[in-house]
């Protein structure tokens, strides 16, 4: 299945890289996939039946209920609607444990679309308690899996790294008198500590 940014860039549409990250984050809020519809949908269909099934068992009560029979009517019509009532409740807190962990793991920052999705699968099966909107224990479980398997996360020291050295690299050879190459050897033979340091920064590239 293709994300929506390589959609857009079929069409000629493409997100600037300084904005990729933000632009994920507002289509993940406002926008769902085919997937997540379909399954909100079956359980909306799901709790309707249960629903359904809980009101004829209450509808089979006879008018004038024989008191032998009456017992067991009352029953069976009691645990339908409390089966319903708590299949209802498990669906809310799924719901809320989901948007809980979807908050959290916004500012994760992940390799891929498909390691997010892996990382909240672990999160989910681990079960993990809601509580006041905060899932207990989210922090100690998301270090053991980065422990784990680090390439689903960015390593944001060496993403800074590489900020860095792009902001100091320039083109090898544009370092020398007169537009000659610079090397190495050139370099460390600089005997002004300060102007070695600036002629490594400029040309960080060859060492």
């Amino acid at each position: 299945m293709q994300n929506i940014e390589s959609i857009l860039k079929e069409f000629g549409l493409e997100i600037p890289a300084d904005q990729a990250a933000a632009f994920q984050a507002k289509f993940r809020d406002n926008y769902k996939t085919v997937k997540e519809v379909e399954k909100i949908e079956a359980a909306r269909d799901d709790w309707k039946k249960r629903a359904e099934t809980a009101e004829g068992v209450l509808d089979k009560l006879p008018k004038d209920v024989d008191p032998a029979t009456f017992p067991q009517l009352l029953k069976d019509a009691q645990e339908g609607v409390e089966t319903a009532r708590k299949d209802y409740e498990q669906k809310l807190a799924q719901r809320d444990f989901d948007d809980a962990l979807k908050a959290a793991l916004e500012d994760v920052k992940f390799t891929s679309e498909a390691a997010r999705r892996d990382v909240a699968g672990q999160v989910r099966a681990a079960g993990l308690k809601l509580a006041d909107g905060k899932i207990m224990g989210l922090g100690d479980l998301l270090g053991q899996i980065r422990e784990k398997d680090a390439s689903a996360f960015v390593d944001e020291q060496q993403e800074e790294l590489e900020k860095n050295k792009a902001q100091f690299t320039k083109p090898t050879g544009s370092g020398g008198k007169g537009g000659e190459p610079m090397t190495r050897e050139k370099i460390m033979a600089i005997t002004d500590r300060a102007a070695r340091r600036k002629a490594i920064a400029e040309n960080i590239d060859i060492f």
